[in-house]
């Protein structure tokens, strides 16, 4: 039976490969947390300089960076990082791990947030290589850390702690919807708003253990207490 998330903390930072990564699935759990006076950061690996085709990635990285920066702001985040991994090669490296490290240790947040690790979202469903290698980097990072955060979660199925968000699903579809260049191509079939909101149905089930509200399912790694799996 999953938890509710953690209450007594005041600042996250969420670490993701790429572009859209946190709007895709956390969006409506970080408007919840700014609008109740929490601080988030976003650290992002990359600008997604490869995620839109057929454009040049010199071009489709300054569009997707400005497209996050506006992203965040709509969900209350004004501190995003980028730091030129390169898109759809991101890998596990001492180098992108030592990064990491060094955010968390300058930012010393509450809570550390990234991508999911597993190999499918659901069966049938593969999780992409850069996520994967992005967040054992981010679990190797944490490890290495002499005082690590209290927590640090995945977001991802199979949900231990859920974060509940009635009322925050309109503001996470418009922070997805500034996406726009990169959804117009990934779906050019379907008008960005659609595909904004049925991508945050999807990342907001309602969950009965919670009274049917809406919920972010979110995945404990590591515990300050215990710094071994959970």
């Amino acid at each position: 039976m999953a938890e509710t998330f953690p209450r007594d903390w005041r600042e996250a930072l969420v670490l993701v490969p790429h572009p859209d990564d946190p709007e895709y699935g956390i969006g409506a759990a970080v408007a919840k947390w700014t609008d109740t006076g929490r601080k988030v950061h976003y650290a992002l690996a990359s600008r997604g300089e490869a995620g839109i085709a057929g454009m040049a990635p010199e071009v489709a990285g300054p569009v997707r960076e400005r497209e996050q920066r506006r992203s965040a702001a709509i969900v209350g985040v004004d501190d995003v990082q980028f730091w030129d991994f390169p898109d759809s090669d991101i890998r596990d490296t001492p180098e992108l791990r030592n990064r990491i490290a060094g955010v968390i240790t300058e930012l010393q947040p509450d809570v550390v947030v990234t991508i999911y690790s597993g190999p499918e979202w659901a069966p049938g469903a593969p999780n992409q290589r850069d996520h994967i290698e992005f967040a054992n980097a981010v679990l190797a990072a944490y490890d290495s850390l002499d005082e690590p955060p209290r927590w640090l979660f995945e977001n991802g199925p199979q949900a231990s702690h859920c974060e509940t968000v009635d009322g925050y699903q309109d503001v996470a579809v418009d922070s997805l919807a500034a996406h726009e260049a990169y959804l117009s191509v990934l779906e050019p079939e379907t008008p960005v708003d659609e595909q904004a909101r049925r991508q945050i149905a999807s990342a907001t089930p309602r969950t009965e253990e919670f009274g049917g509200q809406r919920t972010v399912g979110f995945i404990l790694k590591r515990h300050r207490s215990d710094s071994s799996p959970v």
